[in-house]
């Protein structure tokens, strides 16, 4: 049950600019899940469920496109590098750390807030494929910071997006499309390095559980969030951010 929880938290919030990672750290507190080396690796394998929605989603469209796979892995190098580097770190220090994602997400929320404003009039280049590989390269220097708890994937790549001159809803689809290489990696490497935990904790049916559970309710996500960014900013996001952060911290200091 737990694991299913877990897969809903993340099939729901891999994709909006809210942090996943962050989420399911603060679930698991709130289920009295201890953040054990198996749990660290189970909230990262799980997200590859998320991510095959996108690929399912998305295949059609981008399987035959050279212009946007090209801008997708030049993206793709900052966060990368930027990660295989920290990976000890984020794992050993960032993972698990409540204060670290109340921190980000309220941070994040306050800047989501005011880039709306700042972006709203910005000139447009036009779409995915109109963007130079200088500024897929930007948009990847900017998803890099995302290796810190709390402070979303998602929301980096949109703002990155937008901040090079893509629509709301060109930076998001960038932003799913990135997700794909970045979450292959990060699960690839953390697969590797923790093979034998995860091998051996005889919980390989809980995993199958979440990537399954979250590739459902990711599928339902992605659909909704493209025609929500037709329509509406991402203010509100950003107030449910510092909303989520003030109780949590709220809650911790009493």
């Amino acid at each position: 049950m737990q694991a299913v929880l877990l897969s809903i938290v993340e099939g729901v919030t891999e994709f909006l600019p809210i942090s996943s990672t962050g989420h399911l750290i603060l679930a698991s507190n709130l289920l009295g899940i201890i953040q054990s080396e198996v749990v660290k690796s189970f909230e990262i394998v799980i997200q590859l469920g998320a991510i095959l929605a996108v690929v399912v989603l998305y295949f059609k469209r981008v399987i035959t496109n050279f212009a946007i796979w090209q801008r997708v892995g030049v993206a793709f190098v900052p966060t990368a590098v930027v990660g295989f580097l920290l990976y000890k770190v984020v794992k050993q220090l960032l993972l698990g750390n409540s204060m670290v994602v109340v921190v980000s997400l309220f941070l994040g929320g306050l800047l989501m807030i005011i880039l709306e404003q700042v972006f709203k009039r910005r000139k447009q280049i036009g779409g995915i494929e109109q963007m130079s590989l200088g500024q897929a390269f930007g948009v990847g220097v900017v998803q890099s910071l995302s290796i810190i708890p709390g402070v979303s994937r998602a929301a980096a790549t949109i703002y990155g997006g937008m901040g090079v001159g893509l629509s709301r809803e060109e930076a998001t689809e960038f932003s799913f499309l990135l997700a794909v290489p970045t979450m292959v990696a990060a699960v690839g490497l953390d697969v590797i390095k923790s093979r034998e935990v995860l091998l051996h904790s005889g919980n390989l049916g809980v995993l199958a559980v979440g990537f399954l559970g979250a590739f459902i309710t990711a599928l339902v996500t992605v659909k909704w969030l493209i025609g929500w960014v037709k329509k509406h900013s991402l203010v509100g996001f950003g107030i449910y951010r510092m909303v989520v952060a003030g109780i949590f911290l709220w809650g911790g200091m009493r």
